[in-house]
């Protein structure tokens, strides 16, 4: 399981740094990601790949036949992240902290018609679960992330908006919350 964890969270970052590095984020500017990887500016981008503001989202119209809405997984998942990468388009990541944050990400995704990427973070768990909770051992940060992914699972589909579910950063101190979170995630997918 750890073996696994570590290879996860690794492929997960680089991939994400990967797929969305050479783009322009919602408001034309360079993303983040594009410092991340070392391009220092937009000159770098291939005028074919360069689209700003909602027409990054707006390029997702046509995505691959196996991403439908809702939450995406597996090989679908893979198309989706290739599919950006082809097409020279960033996907927004929110970190969320409860239905209301979840709804709103929702609903932009869905006027500016493109994926998104929702994520949780332990604080945002142990919020979305209650901050009187007693949290000894992650349980309340790991309770309100399960709660927040099952929301997303519920309504996604409602806004026709195919989402990826992501961790926030985590040093090595919270390893057991996201030991807590794959052992969640591995009993989901064994029911369904």
């Amino acid at each position: 399981m750890t073996m696994y964890r570590n290879v996860l969270i690794g492929a997960a970052c680089v991939a994400a740094v990967d797929a969305f590095a050479p783009t322009f984020g919602f408001t034309g500017k360079p993303a983040l990601a594009t410092r991340a990887t070392g391009l220092r500016n937009a000159a770098a981008i291939p005028k074919s790949r360069k689209l700003s503001g909602a027409a990054s989202l707006r390029a997702a119209v046509t995505l691959p036949a196996t991403v439908k809405p809702g939450v995406v997984t597996g090989p679908a998942l893979k198309d989706l992240l290739d599919y950006a990468k082809e097409r020279g388009f960033a996907m927004p990541g929110v970190n969320i902290v409860g239905s209301n944050s979840i709804n709103s990400c929702l609903e932009a995704a869905r006027e500016y018609g493109g994926p998104m990427i929702i994520t949780f973070s332990k604080g945002g768990g142990q919020f979305i679960a209650g901050k009187s909770v007693n949290n000894d051992n992650d349980k309340a940060s790991i309770a309100g992330c399960i709660a927040g992914a099952l929301h997303v699972r519920a309504v996604a589909k409602l806004y026709g908006v195919p989402v990826i579910l992501h961790t926030d950063h985590a040093q090595k101190s919270w390893l057991p919350w996201i030991d807590g979170l794959m052992e969640a995630n591995e009993e989901y997918f064994k029911q369904h």
